[in-house]
């Protein structure tokens, strides 16, 4: 349970506390709208009108999120703090963050189909008051304020010879609400995983559809077509009492003058103009970091279509296991995409290892062929570094690295750092011990990696420090067939696939087996699960890392998030 709360806990009260919000808000408004200022409102519209501006305010809410998961300078600036002031399991939170930005977007999504629905009950409610033209009718008697010459009017549709649907293309409200629904549908739909990862163009061109949402969502509410009676109506109108003398409002004789109305002045922006602000101030930061000059020292091509940038950058800082974003003009003006860096922050440059794996990666991957070294790529832009969860591998004694595939290159960085460490003679690393478990589907993805274990191996054994890493390298889609030809080379004394002196395992681990090994040789002690690779490993390492959190051993899990 402890093991939980450290893992988990912080997470869940931040969710509880944002859903608590949404509630709160949502029944804050519910209950605002049934007050008596909106009593004939709802004489029109009935519980419909609750049902649409509820659900507004979490609009305004959520909106006002959604925006700050994304100001990856903003993040990475604020982990660094958390993690000085606070705690490690704080700053964990913030590598969640697309995690949150999807919840939040989700969450506008609903909110959006509940306000949408009502708001369709309400213009056919108030195309119902001009069409039955029935002075018996409060409905009606409602809906006629303001056809005398009085500017107060309630009901929006001012002639019975409309429909909703001419209301909803020649009203502000109704042609931001079409335009800023049909946004969020685009949006959406494409953040699909199976359109983001075969088409990322796609995904990215119409997520920067934001922009629009973001302008119709101010714009609003200019329209104020939901009106409610005056603070002054009120005083000199009970509705309560007067309700009932509707036919005789406004009349001599009558107590009841006839009420007024009025909008409410546009809310929205308020909510919204400081994560504008911010993330104005994001790009900002961003355009000066693409006009700094990156030099590309070295363009390596290797076998396995994975694409090796090494770049220089003037000021450029790094840690272990942080990201960059890069973009290149010559293949497209406006996209960034994320990249872990390979190179430790002891080298005097900066590297990716880029698999080519979509339109934008093969174009890349084209280039450095037809240029390379340096070749066409004279001109790229680097956004970052970032921090990852990576980071924090240094700040536990016993660490647990996971990669599969191409999901090794954070923790590249990681073990190239160790190496220079070692051969620089530091005895002032916290880390004691590592375990690397690396899982590939086939042989090829060994080949860019190999070379840095075999270093790293050769200089642990130099200096004495064999049982400093423990790795194991998994070979996850070979047949038993497959592996039996390599088994006979076994009694050589590197292994015939990577080179290594630690012999390649054939399918995929237990990892049962292993975190109770681990946690036997290391009682009383936090271990640092790290893991980059799909999320269906990441849940089965979650899981292990509960269930073995006992006898004094905690498994803190970590998970890469782009």
């Amino acid at each position: 349970m402890g093991n939980f709360a450290a893992n988990e806990g912080l997470s869940i009260f931040v969710i509880l506390v944002w859903l608590g919000i949404n509630a709160f808000l949502f029944v804050q408004f519910y209950l605002v709208f049934l007050t008596d200022k909106w009593f004939y409102t709802r004489a029109i519209l009935g519980d419909a009108l609750s049902w649409a501006r509820a659900p507004a305010a979490c609009l305004n809410f959520n909106c006002m999120l959604i925006l700050l998961p994304v100001c990856r300078n903003l993040l990475s600036m604020l982990r660094g703090t958390i993690q000085v002031c606070c705690s490690r399991t704080a700053a964990r939170q913030l590598d969640r963050n697309i995690t949150f930005h999807k919840l939040v977007a989700y969450m506008i999504a609903v909110h959006t189909a509940v306000h949408i629905l009502a708001h369709l009950f309400n213009f056919e409610r108030f195309m119902d008051g001009q069409l039955n033209r029935d002075a018996h009718l409060i409905t009606f008697v409602l809906s006629d304020i303001g056809n005398r010459g009085n500017a107060s009017y309630l009901n929006p549709i001012r002639t019975n010879e409309t429909n909703p649907t001419i209301i909803m293309f020649t009203t502000i409200a109704g042609v931001t609400g079409v335009v800023i629904t049909l946004a969020l549908i685009l949006i959406i739909t494409s953040s699909m995983e199976v359109i983001r990862r075969s088409y990322f163009e796609v995904f990215w061109f119409t997520h920067h559809l934001f922009v629009i949402f973001f302008i119709g969502l101010v714009f609003h509410g200019f329209g104020r077509i939901v009106r409610g009676q005056t603070a002054a109506s009120l005083r000199a109108h009970n509705p309560l009492e007067c309700v009932d003398k509707f036919e005789t409002w406004g009349k001599n004789g009558s107590n009841c003058p006839e009420p007024e109305f009025a909008g409410n002045p546009p809310m929205t922006w308020k909510w919204v103009v400081g994560p504008m602000i911010l993330y104005v101030c994001e790009r900002l930061v961003r355009l000066y970091r693409y006009q700094q000059k990156v030099v590309i020292t070295k363009v390596v091509m290797h076998p396995s279509k994975t694409l090796e940038l090494r770049m220089k950058r003037k000021g450029f800082h790094m840690e272990a296991g942080q990201y960059v974003f890069i973009q290149c003009p010559s293949i497209s003006a406006l996209e960034w995409h994320p990249f872990t860096l390979t190179s430790a922050p002891e080298e005097d440059h900066f590297s990716a290892h880029i698999r080519i794996v979509g339109d934008w990666t093969e174009k890349l991957y084209l280039q450095g062929v037809e240029g390379g070294r340096g070749g066409r790529h004279r001109r790229l832009a680097i956004d970052g570094p970032f921090g990852t969860a990576s980071e924090d591998v240094f700040r536990y004694e016993v660490v647990v690295l996971v990669g599969a595939g191409i999901g090794v290159t954070p923790f590249a960085s990681v073990l190239k750092s160790v190496w220079y460490q070692t051969s620089q003679g530091q005895e002032d690393v916290f880390t004691k011990k590592i375990y690397f478990y690396w899982l590939c589907p086939e042989t090829q993805a060994f080949e860019w990696f190999a070379d840095l274990l075999q270093s790293l191996e050769g200089q642990m054994t130099e200096k004495g420090l064999a049982d400093f890493l423990n790795y194991n390298i998994y070979l996850t889609r070979w047949k038993e067939n497959e592996a039996a030809h390599f088994r006979v080379h076994h009694e050589a004394e590197n292994d015939p696939i990577t080179g290594l002196k630690q012999k390649t395992l054939y399918g995929k681990p237990n990892w049962d087996n292993e975190f109770t090994n681990i946690g036997a040789k290391h009682p009383g002690t936090k271990v640092g699960v790290f893991l980059c690779g799909p999320t269906v490993l990441g849940k089965a390492l979650a899981r292990q890392c509960l269930s073995h959190s006992e006898g004094g051993v905690e498994f803190i899990f970590n998970k890469e998030n782009f």
